[in-house]
């Protein structure tokens, strides 16, 4: 009985938190100017505001996107792939190894030459043999060809049709010239149904990008990812709740703008089409500078942090919630941006175009040309069968003739 009692203390408790914090969150004088309440943000004489409920909507939209991305790389982007060369090609397995399983999973996957040769003791092998089962190790764990082009011909699909909708939302409206007019008549302005849908849309996007995190393909600027989708995602959000909307809209095509040119040049890289990724990528990259380096400090964050003065004697919490994530985003512009300047100063002046390879073969997105955000594929020098006709079959390091040809095939 008495245990019955603590806990629905607890869940009064509990209850009781929430509601405060709730309160708390949506505090009039946190989000919308002074003299002016929830209450006048209802929809009236045909004037529609959004409603935070709505938010809720994104998250099965977002398993929507899951099974668009599906049939995008399913019937789409692998006969693409096929038509452009690219092949599925399966790579050779490593031998079954319990030790050097365990040291791969557990220690390093990169040892030392000193590890190499106590590991070769160990399983009675050579020290060359072991260096091959670990770059084939470490194979195994790198996307293919094909699957990098499945991925960057979904995200090329998404960017090319949201900025392509978000211009046709946005081209005939005042504040898409005039960033003044962002703040005419706010908070009371009214919702539009393009605007909703390119909400949504967008939030759903950044949502799906999150669930995939973990299977999508590795890079080492992982962090940098799951920062931009959160503070889009919360960005967005935010702006959604506070009827931020107009703004909003000009933050989402400036991003989405350049991101379809990046996406598009890495399916020409990965297809091998040199001289075509070269030039897409120096679209993206004007493209880039152009809309995140210029448009979007002095353009979008003049709107926000210094146009709102003049409509506003008393400035929100809200307003530096917004400026704070927004100069969040800008700070990873000027991180990517740096990695897009080192490719094209190897462009301009190493002379790239005059290479058999194009100038970021190796290059998965904004960073240097052999891509430090992920590892390159490694080759064998010897096949199993050679190695092992030198060294003769010792402690089961030997496969038998048809064993070779079959890992081989």
């Amino acid at each position: 009985m008495r245990t019955n009692l603590k806990f629905f203390f607890y869940l009064l408790s509990m209850a009781y938190v929430l509601k405060t914090l709730n309160s708390w969150f949506w505090w009039e004088s946190l989000w919308i100017p002074a003299n002016c309440t929830w209450a006048d943000l209802e929809d009236h004489d045909g004037i529609v505001f959004p409603k935070p409920y709505q938010l809720y909507a994104t998250i099965p939209c977002a398993f929507v996107m899951l099974m668009v991305r599906f049939l995008i790389e399913r019937y789409i982007a692998i006969p693409l792939a096929k038509a452009l060369g690219i092949k599925n090609v399966t790579r050779v397995k490593p031998q079954p190894n319990a030790v050097l399983e365990n040291y791969f999973r557990k220690c390093t996957n990169h040892p030392s030459q000193s590890e190499m040769q106590g590991l070769a003791k160990k399983c009675n092998w050579t020290v060359h043999l072991v260096d091959k089962w670990f770059r084939r190790r470490r194979n195994l764990e790198l996307p293919t060809m094909l699957r990098k082009f499945q991925e960057a011909c979904w995200r090329f699909s998404f960017y090319l049709t949201s900025s392509t909708a978000g211009f046709i939302f946005l081209y005939d409206k005042p504040w898409f010239y005039d960033i003044w007019q962002v703040w005419v008549g706010y908070p009371f302005q009214s919702l539009l149904s393009s605007q909703y849908w390119y909400y949504m849309a967008e939030i759903s996007f950044y949502w799906s990008l999150l669930f995939t995190l973990g299977t999508d393909i590795k890079r080492k600027d992982f962090m940098a990812h799951v920062v931009h989708h959160l503070a889009a995602i919360i960005l967005m959000a935010c702006s959604w709740c506070g009827n931020y909307v107009r703004i909003g809209t000009l933050v989402m095509i400036v991003h989405d703008t350049a991101d379809f040119w990046l996406e598009s040049a890495k399916m020409f890289n990965y297809a091998r089409w040199e001289k075509t990724c070269n030039v897409l990528f120096i679209i993206f990259s004007v493209v880039f500078f152009i809309t995140r380096i210029i448009l979007f400090p002095f353009w979008i964050l003049r709107g926000t942090l210094y146009l709102p003065s003049y409509y506003s004697s008393k400035i929100v919490i809200a307003y530096f919630i917004f400026n704070g994530q927004l100069l969040i985003l800008q700070g990873l512009h000027l991180y990517w941006g740096y990695f897009v300047l080192k490719i094209l100063n190897k462009f301009l002046f190493l002379k790239v175009f005059r290479t058999p390879t194009p100038a970021w073969a190796k290059t998965d997105g904004k960073k240097d040309l052999k891509d430090d955000r992920s590892d390159d594929e490694e080759e064998d020098s010897l096949t199993d069968n050679e190695e092992c006709t030198k060294n003769g079959s010792k402690n089961g390091c030997g496969l038998n003739r048809h064993q070779v040809l079959n890992n081989n095939h």
